[in-house]
């Protein structure tokens, strides 16, 4: 029975600094590296100066403030699934109303049985896709949040470090709502 070997060229380290080119391949994956963590900073800072652009408007402070508002701010699962469902439900509503207006159109020109026919189809196959639609995103906040609390128990328990960094900021808010009370 012959055996068969791969070809595996010996290339050690100093037979890699050799090679023309190793030393620039090098220095250009580290330059990327350093870059791709400034741009991941720079990335950050963008986004957090937007929310808290965001978070400053009183439009938004009042909707945060409302008992809707707060009630959303409880309850992640709920904000996920409408965020998704809003998303989601933009485009077909928005072709319904266009399909509408242009069935209405027609209509004026005495197809009136035939509008009906196809307002009636429309509506029943938008309830359908509204009805499709929000269960696809109650699913996918479900997996989301379920996803989340796994990983993080998961980070809590292998890494404790983490476990009381997330401690100490609860004690810290606890104790400046203590202040801001009296």
């Amino acid at each position: 029975m012959p055996s068969h070997k791969l070809y595996r060229p010996n290339l050690s380290r100093d037979r890699i600094n050799t090679i023309p080119g190793a030393e620039f391949r090098r220095r250009v994956c580290e330059k990327m590296q350093q870059d791709g963590v400034a741009g991941l900073q720079q990335l950050w800072e963008s986004c957090s100066c937007r929310l808290n652009d965001l978070q400053d408007d009183p439009k938004v402070s009042r909707l945060i403030n409302s008992s809707a508002g707060r009630y959303v701010s409880s309850h992640p699962v709920v904000a996920v699934a409408l965020l998704l469902f809003a998303a989601l439900a933009m485009l077909p509503v928005g072709l319904f109303l266009a399909f509408a207006v242009v069935t209405l159109a027609l209509s004026a020109v005495c197809f009136v049985a035939v509008e009906v026919f196809l307002l009636f189809t429309g509506g029943l196959s938008l309830l359908c896709l509204l009805f499709g639609i929000a269960m696809f995103s109650v699913v996918v906040s479900l997996f989301f949040n379920v996803a989340y609390a796994v990983i993080f128990n998961f980070l809590g328990y292998s890494q404790p470090a983490l476990a009381k960094l997330g401690e100490a900021r609860k004690k810290g808010a606890e104790t400046s709502e203590a202040e801001k009370a009296q």
